[in-house]
This record gives C-alpha cells, structure tokens and sequence, in this order.
C-alpha cells in the first residue's frame, strides 16, 4: 500500500494512507470488528473528499464494508487489491469448517462483488475470484521497488565492514584485525580497489537446513563456508538463536542481525543466495521476499506451493523445493562451484539480468494507471 501511495503521490494525486492495529485478543472478533468499523468510518468520513478509495485485503475484516460505506457518502470509486483471503488465514487456526471462517469468507465474497476496480497479484487468484466470487480483477504482479538492485562490490564492501563491528560472521578470518578486511571482502592496499577475499564463505539470505549441509562437508564435499543471515526482530527471535548454538556448527554460522531498511536491499543485492520458506495460506498469493530477491538478481531456492512457476522459473531463476531433504541437495548442488562463472547460480543470475523485468512504478503504470483516467 505504501507502493500504491507513491506511486500516486508521483502522479500528482493527493494521498490520504490509513491503517489500523489489530487489537489484542480481548477486543478479536466481534466486539474488535465494532470498535474498528466506528474508528476507520470516523476517520475515512474526516478526510478530503476521495475521488478513489483504495484497499488492500487481507485484512477486509471490517474494512471492506466500511470503505463501501464511506464511498457512497464521498460518491467515490472503491478499488480493492487482494493479496489472499482472510478466510484462508483466519483457517489456519480454527480449520476451515469453524463458523467465524464461513462467515468471513461470505463477508469477503458479499462485500468484495461491491467495489468497482480490484486488483490481484497473480492469474491464479484473478481465476479464483472469478470462479468462485464472481469478481473481475486485474492481475498486477507485486515487482520490486526501483532501489532493489544488484550492490556494487564497494558498497557491498562497505555493509560488510558495518555488520563485522556487531556480527562475527562479518568479521575476517585470523588476519590483522586493522586491515580493511570483512570476511568476504578486502581493499587492496596499493589499488585501493575492493575484491573478494579468497576462499570466501557463500553469503545465504533466510533460513534452511543446516545439518545437511554440514554433514556434505564432513563427508568430503569441496563446499564452501556458509554464513547464514536470517532477518528480522520477532519475539521468538531469542528462542531460535538458543537452537541455532545447540547444532554446534562448524562450517556454518547463522547471524540475525537487525538492519536499518537502507540496508535491506544493499544485503540482498550482496548476496549469493535467496531461501523463501513463504506458505500461501490459499495458495493463490506470492512471496514478496523473491520479488524483492529477484530484483537484486539474486537467484533462490523456494518451497512450493501451487502458483509459484508465476514467479519462480524451476532450472531458469532459481530452483523449486518441496521439503528439506531435496533443499539440501540444491544446496550442495549450487554451491559446488558457487564461484565458478559456468556454474548454475551464475547462470540463474544472467536469466535475471537478461529479464529486464519490469519495476513497480511500471508496472503500475501501465494496469493501474488507466483504471484512474491516466490524468495527472
């Protein structure tokens, strides 16, 4: 939605973003779905008047309704971007049988037939509305936003001597700690050009399984050093990081490093390898975490499910794995010769390159754009 607002903002268009917590258990459900539907129409009913009304679902729960609502009082169009159904998250806990799933998913396909435009990220879900809602949609495929590119070796540089002053995985390898050295990069002392240190561990973006790999290494396999970088702060962060010292790796070191948002893309753009571990819970939506890999030129391994081949290219841009024992053997298959110009994961990063795909704003213009009356 942040993408919609921008792009918005880029054309001129005044952009009034709201969103709203979901509120602890006490207030879930009914009495939290009363207490959202007064706030959002309260607020939505404050603002300048809208000519659009733009919503992304999930969560419809009460918004659908309320921005209906809002939208015959202002006279405006209401668009709706479905990312999945809330149904099929609300199922994962209560089974899809459970009264509040079926009255969500009649909630979504009631209010959902009311909007004027709607938007989906893939063919899969623009069939699905259509079959089983009986809502027109077009597909507009998430794509990574413009900063989401391949970092220069000095900047890659440059990330890496910032994380090595609170990462050991960062840190170089028995070498004179005031060198400008990380442990995937060095400056050459009389060039002052940055290269690769030699014999240099693969850099691998997200989680996966650890203990294959290392038992590849003990059995002989020429595999590279991993260091394993999992992103973000959640609250079971402790608890994994408690596992990962538990495994007692010796090829392997797995860092969770809190980065500031510039450093996100910088991260992706350095590294040699993407794992998405991403379940839809309809199986209709698409991990944005590839997306935003893929505009690093950065090739993945991902779990499958059942309309990924929209975006992962098994054999093309990445591979496709259905559990952990065939990730395992990917990995040790791509990082054979990880450095190796003809090796898989460099011909993987060529397809991207040579994709040219498309960026948001793009995108964005092109399907979304219209549906506005193209005015600036």
């Amino acid at each position: 939605m942040q993408y919609h607002a921008l792009a918005l903002a880029r054309h001129g268009r005044e952009v009034a973003l709201l969103g709203y917590l979901l509120g602890p258990k006490l207030f879930q459900y009914v009495l939290k779905v009363l207490v959202q539907s007064v706030q959002l129409l309260y607020t939505l009913l404050r603002i300048d008047q809208p000519s659009y009304i733009l919503l992304q679902n999930p969560p419809g729960l009460p918004s659908i309704a309320v921005a209906w609502v809002a939208g015959l009082w202002w006279g405006s169009k209401l668009i709706i971007d479905w990312h999945n159904y809330g149904y099929t998250i609300m199922s994962l806990s209560h089974g899809r049988s459970h009264p509040l799933v079926l009255i969500a998913k009649w909630y979504e396909k009631l209010f959902g037939r009311l909007s004027d435009y709607n938007l989906c990220v893939t063919d899969a879900m623009k069939k699905d509305l259509w079959v089983n809602f009986k809502i027109k949609a077009v597909t507009l495929y998430d794509k990574p936003a413009s900063y989401f590119k391949e970092t220069p070796l000095d900047l890659q540089h440059s990330l890496y001597m910032k994380l090595a002053k609170d990462y050991e995985p960062f840190k170089p390898r028995a070498v004179n700690p005031s060198a400008d050295r990380s442990a995937f990069t060095e400056r050459d002392g009389k060039s002052g050009n940055v290269v690769k240190t030699r014999g240099r561990p693969a850099l691998l973006i997200s989680s996966t399984s650890w203990t294959d790999y290392e038992r590849f290494i003990k059995e002989g396999a020429k595999l590279p050093a991993l260091v394993c970088v999992i992103t973000g702060k959640g609250p079971l962060k402790d608890y994994y990081n408690g596992l990962f010292q538990k495994l007692h790796l010796k090829h392997i070191q797995i860092c969770t490093p809190w980065l500031e948002a510039e450093d996100y893309p910088l991260l992706l753009g350095s590294a040699d390898l993407g794992v998405c571990l991403h379940k839809s819970s309809s199986g209709l939506d698409l991990p944005m975490k590839v997306v935003d890999m893929f505009g690093c030129c950065l090739p993945v391994c991902a779990i499958h499910f059942e309309c990924l081949h929209e975006l992962v290219k098994h054999n093309e841009n990445g591979l496709i794995f259905r559990d952990s024992k065939e990730l395992a053997e990917q990995l040790k298959m791509l990082f054979l010769d990880f450095t190796a110009l003809e090796g898989k994961l460099h011909s993987f990063r060529e397809n991207l390159r040579a994709s040219r795909q498309l960026r948001w704003d793009q995108s964005w213009d092109q399907i979304v754009l219209p549906l506005l009356g193209n005015k600036e």
